[in-house]
């Protein structure tokens, strides 16, 4: 089921207004950053600062507690008629998660290739590693596209 981005926009405002306070950084990504019509679900990208209380957070706002995945890096749940993606990561990898949640799934599979044609290796999880396996990128979204040779694209025409 798809809701209107508007609406998308209001529920996603909730969650980070209700997250926030217990995160070092959080961000909204997926459709909704990228301003597309229909939303699919929710996708925030977080560092967590107070752990616990951001735990007991997500408890509640999920009422009642039914997730459909629940990791150490994802927390999917509903909360007022919408699908919410948490993702979970660190200073080192915001950039990263952020591109990749952000997406489409088209715009990742091209960076993908363009890593591979300069000999670079695309991890989700660790960032944009040359043929040593170190990562030279990941912190932001710039500095990620910058090392494809690319200049920044925002996000609304990552298509």
């Amino acid at each position: 089921m798809k809701i209107e981005l508007e609406t998308a926009k209001r529920i996603a405002g909730e969650v980070v207004a209700k997250l926030s306070p217990y995160c070092s950084r959080i961000e909204v990504a997926g459709s909704i950053r990228r301003r597309k019509s229909l939303v699919k679900d929710v996708d925030i990208v977080l560092i967590p600062s107070d752990p616990w209380n951001l735990e007991s957070e997500v408890l509640a706002l999920a009422r009642p507690f039914r997730p459909k995945l629940s990791g150490e890096k994802l927390k999917r749940f509903n909360y007022n008629g919408a699908q919410i993606d948490l993702y979970f990561t660190d200073e080192k990898t915001f950039g990263m998660i952020l591109l990749v949640r952000t997406g489409s799934t088209e715009h990742n599979k091209k960076l993908i290739a363009i890593a591979k044609r300069r000999g670079l290796y695309f991890s989700v999880a660790r960032g944009i590693e040359n043929e040593r396996g170190e990562v030279i990128a990941s912190k932001t979204e710039k500095e990620v596209f910058s090392a494809l040779g690319l200049n920044f694209i925002p996000p609304e025409e990552r298509e």
